[in-house]
C-alpha cells in the first residue's frame, strides 16, 4: 500500500498551487477504518495554512483539479478530507504480478504453527453422476486446503462421500432386476442412476417396492453377502467415475471415508 500512497500524494502535488513536497504530503496519508472513506485519504487541515482556506475548500477544490488514471477511479472531498478509491482490479493484478515476480520472497511461511484443520469438501452421493455444485465445492475446498498446507498448517482434506441411506436398498433392488437392460461395462455410473430414478418412479406406483428397498437396506446393514457386494461396486465405480474430475482438476483428498464408515461406530 506504501507505494499507492506514494502515487496518491504525487497526484496531490501536481494539484497544488504550492511548493508542497511530496513527502509533506505523503506522511499525512491515511487508511481508513470504514471503507466507504476510500482506500486512502488525505486530511487537507495540513493545507489550511498554507493556502490560507479552509480545508473543506480546500478538498472541494483539490477533488475538481485532480486527473484520474488507472490506479484510481474515483475522488471524493468529504468534510475536509479527499477521499481515494483505488481501482481493485489493478491491486489485484500487481499483488499477482509482485507474487509471480519473486515467488520465495513473497509466500508467508509457518503462520499456521502446524495447527490441526479439517476441511470438508466435493462430498458428492454416490450413484450420482457428479454436478457443477460438486464441481464448485471441490475447487473452493481444495484451493483452501493448499493455501492452509503452505501457511504451516497440519491440514486433512476429507471427502465425506453420501455411501449409505435407504436410497441403497432401492438402488440394490433395481440392479438386480435390471442392470442387464443397461450399458453397465461402458456407462456403469449412468446406468445406475437412471436405474434409481426408474425404481424411485416404480416405488411411487407400487407401495410394495418400498418394503422390499427397507428390507435390502437392513440386509446391507447386517452385512448380507448380496447386498455388500452389489453395494461395493457402486461406491468403486462412482469413485471410478469422480477420479476423473479430481484428475482434471489436480484435487487431492486425505481421506474418502464416509457416512458408510461409521455405520458401525453409531452407538
Amino acid at each position: 500500500m506504501e507505494e499507492y500512497k506514494k502515487k496518491v500524494a504525487e497526484m496531490i502535488v501536481k494539484s497544488l498551487d504550492s511548493e508542497t513536497s511530496v513527502e509533506d504530503i505523503l506522511i499525512k496519508i491515511e487508511e481508513p477504518k470504514d471503507k466507504k472513506n476510500g482506500d486512502l485519504a488525505y486530511p487537507c487541515f495540513n493545507l489550511a495554512k498554507t493556502l490560507k482556506k479552509s480545508p473543506v475548500i480546500i478538498a472541494e477544490e483539490l477533488e475538481k483539479k485532480i486527473k484520474l488514471n488507472d490506479l484510481i477511479s474515483s475522488v471524493k472531498a468529504v468534510n475536509g478530507y479527499l477521499n481515494f478509491y483505488i481501482n481493485s482490479k489493478n491491486i489485484v493484478g500487481d499483488v499477482l504480478q509482485n507474487i509471480l515476480n519473486k515467488p520465495n520472497e513473497n509466500l508467508i511461511k509457518n503462520v499456521g504453527n502446524n495447527e490441526n484443520i479439517i476441511i470438508e469438501y466435493s462430498s458428492p452421493n454416490i450413484a450420482k453422476p457428479f454436478h457443477l455444485g460438486h464441481f464448485r465445492n471441490t475447487v473452493l475446498g481444495n484451493s483452501l486446503y493448499r493455501i492452509y498446507k503452505e501457511l504451516g498448517y497440519n491440514v486433512t482434506g476429507i471427502n465425506h462421500l453420501g455411501d449409505w441411506g435407504r436410497q441403497f436398498g432401492l438402488i440394490i433392488e433395481g440392479y438386480k432386476r435390471y442392470s442387464k437392460d443397461y450399458d453397465m461395462e461402458n456407462e456403469p455410473l449412468k446406468s445406475i442412476s437412471d436405474i434409481y430414478v426408474k425404481m424411485t418412479k416404480l416405488s411411487k406406483e407400487d407401495e410394495s417396492i418400498i418394503e422390499i428397498a427397507r428390507q435390502n437396506f437392513k440386509k446391507l446393514e447386517q452385512g448380507d453377502k448380496e447386498a455388500v457386494e452389489i453395494w461395493k461396486f457402486i461406491r468403486e465405480i462412482s469413485l471410478k467415475e469422480y477420479m476423473k474430475v479430481y484428475d482434471l482438476l489436480h484435487a487431492k483428498f486425505d481421506s474418502y471415508n464416509g457416512e458408510a464408515f461409521y455405520s458401525d461406530k453409531l452407538r
